[in-house]
């Protein structure tokens, strides 16, 4: 390798990108094309830096079989941070099993992180848990050790374990001092500020007020009877009633809920149930029926009561009844826009991939927040992205924040 190669890739290790360019922005060698890639990846630049590091992996001979899995990487990171979930995944094992067989430890296990980070991003937890498992960061330079933190700070959020991603966040912050690198720092520091900022609603007794993610934990463990509206479950304790696939019922049970210790009015329970705004015999036989299914679903946690205007939860061993809801007032597309709340842009096919939803109701969803200006598109087809200003503390770990040297 010629010293203004080592220089570049030096100065991207250092989270440099400028001065990674000054060295190899005039050459078209297979090294100096990737290097450049990955600068304008980490400068924004997600197109060009793609065009790159594809010309970069046709450019290496096909005795460097290390040179283009690292190429292979970096277009997989930015995928991820182009919200790209559909990128092949098997071309990133492979990337990963080539360099682990020729000893390439650190990028082998950026490789995993990419994809435990892809995995987070569509909520399959376990796996990515499992893959983060597969790493050691012991044996890994202080970047490296930074992104492994940020990982398992991200499962123990989604997993609603406070402790354990303060611990994770703290040894990331000692790391990443000394790893160095601007941009990751900020990572960290914007992670942190996550535990801080509100993570659900809590509506009882006609009032409602923001949870910390710590509170939430707290309520959790509590022996509260809880309609959470952020999963679609009801939960007493350890018992766990899962409402996800049953919206009317939910639906029920969250305007019980909120109206408890009172009853709620049957009017009310069919406008917010079944969506109409005007009460005949026919809907009062269907609440009735949906009423009776409610109260078989909650049977081992509570009881539906029919009262002289309505209906009334009754829960069995708990004085409390709570809901917790999504932080944003804007119930019906809060997912969406928590999602984009990470300031990257996303493809609707990528949203319906996390969502879990078709990508018609994406499209929907996204096409009424836009008439009210609280998100934006920009290209055309299937290059089209949506995007907006954060709106909840939700950390964006997936800024590129360590380099992918080419030997």
């Amino acid at each position: 390798m010629d010293s203004l190669i080592t220089a570049a890739a030096r100065a991207l290790a250092a989270g440099d990108p400028i001065g990674a360019l000054k060295r190899v922005a005039l050459r078209d060698d297979a090294p100096a094309l990737a290097l450049r890639g990955i600068a304008m990846a980490q400068l924004g630049d997600l197109a060009r830096a793609k065009v790159l590091l594809k010309s970069a992996a046709r450019a290496f001979g096909p005795r460097e079989s290390v040179a283009r899995a690292r190429c292979v990487v970096a277009e997989a990171e930015i995928a991820l941070v182009s919200r790209d979930l559909g990128w092949p995944a098997r071309a990133l094992d492979a990337a990963r099993a080539t360099l682990e067989q020729h000893g390439d430890r650190v990028n082998a296990a950026h490789a995993r992180y990419l994809e435990v980070r892809r995995l987070l991003l569509i909520g399959r937890i376990d796996e990515a848990e499992a893959g983060l498992a597969m790493v050691d960061p012991a044996l890994l330079p202080p970047a490296s050790r930074t992104v492994h933190e940020l990982a398992v700070a991200g499962i123990a959020v989604r997993r609603i374990r406070t402790n354990e991603a303060r611990d994770a966040l703290g040894r990331a912050r000692r790391a990443v001092r000394d790893a160095g690198i601007p941009a990751l720092t900020a990572e960290v520091e914007h992670a942190f500020s996550v535990l801080e900022t509100p993570a659900a609603r809590l509506i009882a007794h006609g009032e409602e007020r923001l949870l910390r993610l710590d509170e939430v934990e707290s309520l959790l463990a509590s022996k509260a009877f809880i309609v959470d509206a952020c999963r679609n479950v009801v939960r007493q304790g350890r018992t766990l009633v899962t409402l996800s696939t049953r919206p009317v019922l939910f639906a029920l049970a969250r305007t019980l809920a909120e109206a408890w210790p009172e009853d709620a009015p049957r009017d009310v329970l069919i406008a917010r149930a079944f969506g109409s705004m005007f009460t005949d015999e026919s809907h009062r036989a269907r609440l009735r029926v949906e009423v009776g299914r409610l109260r078989a679903a909650l049977k081992s946690i509570a009881d539906v009561r029919a009262t002289k205007r309505g209906f009334v939860i009754a829960p069995r061993g708990a004085r409390e009844v709570v809901v917790l809801a999504r932080p944003l007032a804007e119930e019906q597309h809060a997912a969406v826009l928590a999602i984009l709340g990470d300031g990257e842009s996303w493809s609707t096919s990528a949203l319906a991939l996390a969502l879990g939803a078709s990508q018609r109701t994406v499209q929907r969803a996204l096409d009424e927040l836009a008439t009210s200006g609280k998100v934006q598109a920009f290209g055309r087809g299937r290059s089209r992205r949506w995007t907006t200003p954060p709106v909840i503390g939700i950390t964006t770990t997936l800024l590129l924040p360590t380099a992918l040297p080419i030997e």
